[in-house]
């Protein structure tokens, strides 16, 4: 897998740099309407993109928070009234809507070029630049337990987390089949690296669903990414999937007693993309490239621990920008956190995502 092994070879280190280095933006463009997931990442985006580009380009921001999926940006374009101007997706999902021409195509030769000099589409790691959408980070899905909850004899695998004979106690899991199936299939057994070869049968979904069945009394249910840290901090859960950059965000920005584990995180990307029709389309362009430039990258990397994706921002990472934190091994791409880790198949969920939603909600509803 080359994304993953140019992932691996990735040095984390130096100061972050931390610049304004876009062009203008659209001058008749008032503001622009930034959309996002909220909580600890959307503040990271605020505090490395929005306040710097606000500055640079005197074009005001208003940001808004979703939960993820293209059905809002769907319903827009089909509407012919696209309030929004700019959306952080997911990678299966920014494939889904640029097949169904939702979001406007982007050409990487806009792109600026690296702190280095050298050019984007050289710059950015592979796998992140697409028709339609220009990655930002590389994040995952882990899980998480309360270290004051737990002692002794700790969870150190995805099994560990289905086991509830071992550790008895409320299990927290996103809202939806993907991920879920992922993990319960790494669960059961199976090696990472075979996990979309094992879902791709029919055999294999009937496993993933049997072994979700064995914790599905014990579930909480979140769908915002915000909501993980809070079950555990609240005690409604004894262990949390969740997004690595939001434990981190608890255990580094609110001194939680949280512990991630890392067998089994499925790591993924994040991207811009731009709905079709968008009211502000020459701002926001300036906005993405403004935010996905080498500093902007880097500076996002020290409010919360997501990779960058472009190469050139790599050696400008390092400490968490409010406590002595080195951020390299907090990111999923360190290489200790690489050791049993599946890349998201995001052409298995595009082509596959509308039938397995609607088996798990059929599942859920049974």
């Amino acid at each position: 897998m080359k994304l993953k092994n140019m992932l691996l070879g990735t040095v984390f280190g130096a100061a972050v740099a931390f610049g304004a280095t876009a062009a203008m933006a659209d001058g008749h463009a008032k503001e622009l309407t930034v959309v996002s997931w909220g909580g600890a990442y959307t503040k990271s985006q605020v505090e490395a993109y929005h306040k710097p580009f606000i500055e640079e380009t005197g074009i005001q921001i208003k940001s808004e928070d979703y939960n993820g999926g293209i059905a809002e940006i769907k319903a827009q374009v089909e509407a012919g009234n696209v309030t929004w101007d700019i959306v952080d997706v997911e990678l299966s999902d920014a494939v889904r809507a640029c097949d169904e021409g939702l979001i406007e195509p982007l050409d990487p030769s806009i792109l600026p070029a690296g702190a280095d000099g050298t050019p984007a589409q050289e710059d950015f790691l592979e796998g992140t630049l697409h028709e339609c959408a220009v990655a930002n980070i590389v994040w995952s899905t882990i899980f998480s337990y309360d270290t004051t909850k737990i002692t002794g004899d700790v969870p150190t695998t995805m099994a560990d987390f289905f086991n509830t004979e071992k550790w008895p106690g409320k299990r927290g899991l996103r809202k939806g089949a993907k991920v879920n199936l992922e993990f319960a299939l790494i669960a059961d057994g199976v090696p990472a690296a075979e996990v979309y070869d094992v879902l791709a049968t029919p055999e294999g979904v009937d496993r993933a669903f049997a072994k979700l069945d064995t914790i599905k009394d014990d579930v909480v249910w979140w769908e915002a990414g915000a909501q993980p840290p809070q079950l555990l901090a609240d005690g409604e859960v004894l262990m949390t999937t969740a997004y690595n950059g939001r434990i981190f965000n608890a255990v580094a920005g609110e001194g939680k007693p949280f512990e991630i584990v890392w067998d089994g995180q499925v790591w993924d990307l994040d991207l811009w993309v731009i709905p079709k029709g968008a009211k502000n389309k020459e701002a926001a362009m300036e906005f993405l490239k403004f935010s996905t430039a080498t500093e902007q990258l880097a500076a996002q990397a020290s409010y919360i621990s997501y990779g960058p994706a472009r190469k050139s921002s790599a050696p400008l990472v390092g400490k968490f920008h409010n406590a002595d934190i080195d951020m390299g091994p907090q990111m999923p791409t360190a290489p200790e956190n690489l050791t049993n880790a599946v890349q998201n198949n995001f052409e298995f969920w595009a082509d596959n995502a509308d039938q397995l939603n609607e088996r798990f909600n059929a599942w859920l509803a049974g």
